[in-house]
């Protein structure tokens, strides 16, 4: 279930970007809040509460208490930019949630009993396709993570998001195909691939060199001829 937890924030009258900077010297992060037919509101974040928050994970899936000068409001993070060298948050959008509104997120998928998996026992490789799954539902109702259990999956075998059990309420944003979520590869047979292939561009790169050689022979007999 959606974890709720509670951030202290103060509404901020200024925009533009100097008053983001002179936001960011204070050491706060400018946001937004929009949604539920209501005008965005702008607020700033204390950085280092907010960095706690994101180093958790699951930031955008977490429901929040806004706690803006003594009001509450209830918010999902949807986009977070980060500073592109120190990997800190600059900005954050928050969206509004109303009583029952439902939410898009990414929910990620924990992989389970890979000591059952005859194909990993053998040597296999877990290829993971899709880390994360997108759903649809309440707020109140988002699902910490998805278990996909391996047990029984042997090289060449795939996992498809059909074996996967969701929650009551929780709905595919694709719902159209049984999509692949991971597959069971052979070890060996990369490496022979990869062998296969070296093996292939050696052969073309003597072909070349060995047609080099005899058009230089070619030459040469029609020289020796002249010469005669």
């Amino acid at each position: 279930m959606a974890e709720v937890s509670e951030i202290k924030a103060a509404a901020r009258n200024e925009f533009g970007k100097g008053s983001a900077r002179a936001t960011r010297r204070e050491g706060r992060v400018p946001c937004i809040i929009y949604g539920e037919k209501d005008d965005p509101q702008a607020i700033t974040v204390e950085d280092k509460e907010l960095w706690m928050h994101v180093r958790k994970g699951q930031f955008l899936n977490t429901i929040y208490t806004l706690d803006i000068d003594g009001k509450a409001q209830r918010v999902i993070p949807r986009e977070i930019q980060l500073h592109p060298v120190r990997d800190v948050p600059l900005h954050v959008d928050f969206l509004r949630l109303g009583e029952g509104a439902t939410v898009t997120v990414e929910v990620p998928v924990n992989f389970l009993n890979e000591e059952e998996s005859p194909g990993l026992k053998r040597g296999g490789v877990l290829n993971i396709v899709r880390h994360t799954i997108e759903l649809r539902c309440l707020a109140e109702a988002i699902p910490e993570g998805l278990s996909a259990d391996l047990a029984g999956l042997d090289i060449g075998d795939s996992l498809h998001v059909s074996a996967i059990s969701f929650p009551d309420g929780v709905e595919l944003t694709i719902a159209d195909r049984d999509f692949t979520v991971a597959t069971v590869v052979g070890r060996m047979a990369e490496v022979v691939d990869e062998v296969e292939e070296e093996d292939l561009e050696g052969e073309e790169l003597e072909g070349e060199e060995g047609e080099d050689v005899e058009g230089e022979g070619e030459d040469g007999d029609e020289k020796t001829e002249a010469d005669e």
